[in-house]
């Protein structure tokens, strides 16, 4: 998803499941779109991100954690547990939405506000790309949007739900990701039936795969998908 930055997509998400036995055609709910024409970013915008992030970490949303080590360099070197049980202030979510768009501080981006339209009108577009490819090419539906422009969303089919948000910089380096296959997201399905079938499906659609359809040694069948910013989605069936 993307909001104020044309950066790539995060997927939060644990294991979930993914379809119904004995049909991996699932039912779609009709698609919502993402406004092209949605307003410029401005301040109460960054505000409600900075007002979502804390209440995240009030929550011990783990995944949010992530975000508040990549952002502040002061919690660097914690585990998720260790950020979590800090004390964190709406400064904090401040300090890390400024650099998340590229700020030193939130003083820093009140000042250059003006300067980030032309980065809106990039996310948007990104964050509509986004959204195209999981409506798209892999039948989710979209189950809603937040921000203007959206920064933060969520999709679904069936059982399986993916948040999306924008961030500015790569949470996983690219190159070790592909390399040791780090995955965002792991979706699974009841039947080595509907994993054939869903591959199928993909493939149809002109989905990319990183990896095609196999049976794996402890003999799981999986595949694997690269979303356009680059997140790894597994989509796994069971043990024969």
């Amino acid at each position: 998803m993307s909001g104020v930055s044309a950066m790539p997509a995060v997927l939060h998400v644990g294991r979930i499941g993914f379809g119904r036995r004995g049909n991996a055609h699932l039912r779609i709910d009709r698609l919502s779109n993402v406004n092209r024409s949605a307003p410029m970013p401005n301040l109460e915008n960054l505000r409600k991100q900075a007002k979502l992030i804390l209440r995240w970490h009030r929550d011990r949303y783990y995944p949010v954690a992530a975000q508040i080590r990549s952002g502040l360099p002061r919690y660097s070197r914690m585990t998720d547990p260790e950020i979590l049980a800090q004390s964190f202030k709406l400064s904090d979510a401040q300090e890390l939405v400024a650099r998340q768009h590229g700020f030193e501080s939130w003083q820093a981006l009140k000042t250059g506000l003006p300067t980030m339209s032309d980065h809106a009108v990039t996310a948007s577009t990104k964050a509509e790309s986004s959204c195209d490819f999981f409506t798209g090419k892999l039948g989710f539906a979209i189950a809603f949007t937040y921000g203007e422009p959206p920064f933060y969303a969520q999709v679904k089919r069936d059982a399986a739900r993916l948040n999306l948000k924008c961030v500015d910089r790569p949470v996983i380096d690219p190159e070790l990701r592909d390399r040791e296959q780090l995955l965002s997201a792991a979706l699974i399905v009841e039947t080595a039936e509907e994993i054939k079938a869903l591959f199928l499906e993909f493939e149809a659609a002109g989905v990319a795969f990183f990896q095609t359809l196999r049976r794996e040694p402890w003999g799981a069948k999986n595949f694997i998908i690269k979303d356009p910013d680059g997140n790894l989605l597994l989509f796994a069936g069971p043990a024969e």
